[in-house]
């Protein structure tokens, strides 16, 4: 049964990003602290500085040796399903779109694992499900994300994005392919060869410090851990006095961008809905695909469904405001998503004072 105590130590979690949000909205809305430049900065700030930490730090303590790799194949399977649905829609689709389906993707896939996840699974499961969630966290960062950036990558290059002199001369473009890719950038849907958007692509990525914190994030992980080594405590402390500000100025930068927003709902009411469905619907739902196809069952089989339906992720808004695409509804979407998931849980804890255990609301709660 959840008690009242458990509930409070989930939104304790999550709480204090409202306070991060909020303190970003009143200083742009209210304050009149930054510019609109000024926030593009922070948020780039955030992006290439602020989150390779962060990811880097919680990928150093986590041991790959002893990952359930039963549950992580099955959340792959999940998020392959879900890459593979949606290129099946941006090729063959009447309205299908491939800066969409990057959106759609982060929307069902991507989750807050760590600021939510942790507290939540430790309460319903036990330290089992807050290990399991941690794991899950580490392969997103490394493989889901860096897959979005890759996606993000191919589509800044195919429209067109301006590139400065120096990334056209780094990838080889003569004066002739520049001149090209400056009159692409008023098509949407451009077709740029392939060599060159490889090339591109390539260049990119190999200069983004994200990519980077993941790879040397697991290799020193494997390092470590097959070794029984100790970071150094000067290296550790350098690590995280800018790891421990990933979450607050993430969520900080998007209270940024809704204040500069006429509407409270940016992306409007449709769009907030749809967000809400992929969330809470076509997440779970290829979740239980992926867990009920390597044999899943009993409480695993939960925690994978509950897992999926977590709020979403708040590094899916930077990347998406960083890159031009659609970050009014991942904006919106990681707000709307917080509030529904707490009033849920919520919503659980009453259910079962008013009996729910007697129509198979039972939780199997471990304490520490």
């Amino acid at each position: 049964m959840i008690e009242w105590r458990d509930i409070y130590k989930v939104v304790a979690a999550m709480v204090p990003l409202y306070m991060a949000l909020g303190l970003g909205y009143g200083a742009v809305r209210w304050w009149k602290i930054f510019t609109p430049d000024q926030c593009e900065a922070i948020n780039r700030l955030v992006m290439l500085f602020i989150i390779p930490f962060f990811v880097f730090d919680f990928t150093i303590h986590t041991n790959p040796y002893t990952m359930n790799y039963r549950f992580l194949a099955s959340d792959g399977i999940a998020k392959s399903a879900t890459i593979l649905v949606l290129a099946v829609w941006v090729k063959f689709g009447r309205k299908g779109s491939y800066a969409w389906s990057l959106t759609i993707f982060s929307l069902s896939t991507l989750n807050n694992t760590l600021v939510v996840g942790v507290p939540l699974f430790k309460v319903l499961y036990g330290k089992w499900a807050q290990d399991l969630i941690v794991q899950v966290s580490v392969v997103q960062a490394t493989v889901w994300f860096s897959a979005l950036l890759i996606g993000l990558e191919i589509r800044k290059a195919s429209i067109g994005l301006p590139l400065t002199n120096k990334e056209l001369k780094n990838i080889g473009c003569t004066e002739e392919s520049a001149v090209e890719i400056a009159e692409v950038v008023e098509v949407v849907e451009a077709r740029v060869p392939l060599r060159l958007l490889v090339k591109t692509v390539w260049h990119r990525l190999s200069r983004n410090p994200n990519v980077h914190a993941s790879i040397l994030g697991l290799t020193l992980s494997c390092i470590i851990n097959r070794w029984k080594l100790e970071l150094p405590s000067v290296i550790e402390g350098s690590i995280q006095v800018m790891s421990r500000a990933g979450t607050g100025t993430a969520m900080f930068s998007m209270g940024l961008f809704m204040a500069l927003q006429e509407k409270a709902i940016a992306c409007g009411v449709s769009l907030t809905i749809l967000g809400m469905v992929l969330r809470f619907i076509v997440g779970p739902a290829t979740a239980l695909i992926g867990a009920l196809a390597m044999g899943l069952r009993g409480d695993v089989l939960r925690f994978a469904i509950i897992q999926a339906a977590l709020p979403q992720s708040v590094t899916t808004f930077i990347f998406a405001r960083e890159y031009g695409l659609r970050a009014d509804v991942l904006s919106t979407a990681i707000k709307a998503k917080m509030k529904a998931f707490t009033y849920t849980l919520i919503g659980w804890r009453v259910e079962e004072e008013r009996g729910g255990e007697d129509k198979g609301m039972k939780w199997n709660i471990n304490e520490d």
